[in-house]
């Protein structure tokens, strides 16, 4: 665990913060980086999920569980933010997808969870893990509740490359003092914990997953032309990495 913070207190934060009207602005496809940098992969990465059991764990207001069943998937979202769960239940009711929304934090899931006991074909958990203090029985609980051989793909901020917008708009350049050690970010939203990118890909060799692929998605030059002037910072995402996509399957 990082710092003094646990799993109920990073909660209680996203849950005070999560606004209405981010998550209406986001209920579609995300924000501009999940659209042009993030969902793009995950959808690669993940393959075919026509008809296909998938859990998306830590899925926000349900956004990518919306996508994931347009796609055919049968999905089961699992997110510990009441104001969350909340509405991305409230968006099930109105497009009925099918998909199940259990209110459960990923740290201390248990096995036998209702429609969130495995197996599951694939585990899907984008941009939690360096939300959550502690993290590794979150990634536990992903990889136990995939089949053998499942598919896990997990995006993660780059730990090289956190804030990275803003440095390149400051500095036209990206700059790092420290990375080796663990440490608390302070956001606008909720407070992110940074590691190095050996303790996320050790936890996953701990657990006996085979790696597949790793993803440093960069943005297409002609979407930052295209945004350029309404995001200030933007071409740091066409030179630099600033989220890190994984992944790997189930022993």
């Amino acid at each position: 665990m990082t710092s003094s913070w646990t799993n109920e207190a990073a909660i209680r934060q996203w849950d005070a913060t999560a606004t209405r009207e981010a998550m209406e602005a986001t209920a579609q496809d995300g924000d501009f980086a999940k659209r042009h940098l993030v969902n793009p992969v995950l959808e690669r990465l993940l393959g075919d999920v026509h008809g296909r059991r998938v859990l998306d764990a830590g899925c926000g207001n349900g956004y990518f569980s919306r996508m994931l069943a347009r796609r055919g998937a049968r999905v089961v979202g699992v997110e510990p933010t009441g104001s969350m769960t909340a509405f991305a239940r409230e968006r099930e009711v109105r497009e009925r997808l099918g998909i199940t929304y259990v209110r459960a934090d990923l740290a201390r899931l248990p096995e036998d969870t209702g429609p969130a006991r495995g197996p599951f074909d694939a585990v899907v958990s984008s941009m939690v893990f360096m939300a959550i203090p502690d993290w590794r029985p979150a990634m536990r609980s992903c990889v136990r509740a995939l089949r053998p051989g499942g598919r896990f793909v997990f995006a993660v901020v780059h730990p090289a490359f956190e804030g990275l917008r803003a440095e390149w708009r400051e500095h036209g350049e990206y700059r790092v003092r420290r990375y080796l050690e663990e440490y608390e970010i302070p956001g606008p939203v909720a407070c992110d914990f940074h590691r190095p990118l050996s303790a996320y890909l050790n936890e996953l060799a701990s657990l006996g997953c085979r790696l597949r692929e790793v993803v440093e998605p960069g943005l297409d030059p002609v979407v930052s032309e295209g945004a350029r002037d309404a995001v200030p910072g933007l071409d740091g995402y066409v030179h630099l990495p600033n989220f890190l996509v994984v992944a790997a399957d189930a022993p």
